[in-house]
């Protein structure tokens, strides 16, 4: 650890994780296609709309009969548009490990109500024992643990003959980590993460059995209109065609093709995991030799490569109050942003005190090997204050 200022920052110190970087050489150029002014229920309008869900589906490798669709409010409408649509004819297990999984807790227990509803918890930077999935039961959880930079290793623990459906919130880790599409019923993630595009907008993703569920399953609790993809007992096949619930942003629309485009130009999906994985190498290259620092998610298999959670474990800072230690930890992502090293690093608010790292796709290797001199340089000038 040294309190020699680097002479090098990193061309790009967008390390938010969430609305993360942009893709790489992004401008607003990108937008200059967007269908502005029209309806976005206009031929024009829905041919977009319905190419980012092509689009999406080949990317991703998404099953031909799993159903692809653009719903409101980013991530967290589409996860909440199945859980207020799906659950109720079963037993419920959810597995949390960070403050989203937490957010679904809420909405099954607190708000649905749902009494056959076991939830299975776990620390920051730990996972709680998915074994105890029962395939009978409805399977509520994240794959990636955005705030806790812990991910679910693989999907061997859900059953094949599973009776329940699995409902995954996976916003942090698609076009970063390889889903299994056959152990999954409902996935749901957003623009802002992995690709880096606008928020606003989330995706739905149903297999067969989760459309099944939702036409033999009616609610007893008000379904706003946002949440209904069912008329008469028939699926609405057209959200899943473009034609959206309510008005999305055209501008966004275009954003996310554009990155699209990336993605595809670049080698696909195997080269957006590869960059990730990329990225996470350098963090545990630098965290090897730092004595400062550590990663809080400790068991590599379940380490993500996209929400990089570091913790710190100066010995001169385990020594300082609960509240001494938050503040530390807020000077040394202030600090950075201050020199325009990395933006937006700090801590989840509920997490442990720390950084986190975005390391996603559209983060450039470079760019982190430029950082982690910062960071060292940093925490230096924290400590010696």
């Amino acid at each position: 650890m040294t309190g020699i200022k680097p002479a090098v920052r990193p061309a790009r110190p967008f390390f938010s994780s969430g609305p993360c970087a942009k893709r790489p050489g992004w401008t607003p150029e990108a937008l200059k296609g967007a269908v502005l002014g029209r309806s976005h229920r206009s031929k024009a309008g829905k041919e977009k709309l319905k190419a980012a869900i092509d689009r999406t589906r080949e990317l991703l490798r998404i099953p031909m009969n799993y159903r692809v669709g653009i719903v409101p409010a980013s991530d967290t409408g589409a996860v909440e548009m199945a859980l207020w649509s799906l659950l109720g004819p079963r037993p419920v297990d959810i597995f949390a490990w960070e403050s989203f999984g937490e957010d679904w807790v809420t909405d099954t227990v607190k708000q649905l109500k749902i009494k056959d509803a076991r939830t299975f918890k776990a620390d920051y930077g730990k996972l709680p024992d998915l074994g105890r999935a029962d395939p009978d039961h409805d399977i509520v959880f994240l794959w990636n643990g955005t705030t806790s930079g812990v991910r679910v290793p693989n999907g061997e623990w859900i059953a094949e003959d599973r009776q329940g459906l699995t409902i995954c919130d996976a916003t942090s880790a698609v076009f970063a980590q390889a889903l299994p599409w056959d152990k999954l019923d409902v996935v749901t993630f957003s623009w802002q993460k992995v690709l880096g595009g606008e928020a606003a907008h989330g995706m739905l993703v149903l297999s067969p059995s989760a459309v099944a569920r939702l036409e033999s399953h009616t609610p007893p609790w008000p379904l706003p209109k946002i949440f209904r993809m069912t008329k008469g007992g028939k699926l609405v096949e057209g959200i899943f065609e473009g034609e959206t619930i309510n008005t999305p942003s055209m501008l966004a629309l275009e954003d996310y093709l554009d990155t699209l485009q990336w993605a595809e130009d670049i080698g696909g999906l195997d080269e957006l995991m590869a960059r990730a994985d990329r990225n996470l190498a350098v963090l545990m290259e630098w965290v090897r030799g730092s004595e400062w620092a550590a990663f809080l998610a400790e068991d590599s298999h379940t380490r993500s490569n996209t929400s990089v959670c570091l913790k710190i474990v100066d010995p001169w800072f385990a020594k300082l109050s609960a509240e001494a230690q938050a503040e530390a930890a807020k000077k040394l992502a202030s600090l950075l942003e201050k020199e325009g090293a990395a933006l937006d690093v700090g801590a989840y608010r509920s997490a442990p005190p720390g950084l986190r790292i975005w390391c996603g796709a559209t983060v450039e290797t470079s760019d982190l090997e430029a950082l982690t001199p910062w960071l060292d340089w940093a925490w230096a000038q924290v400590k010696a204050g």
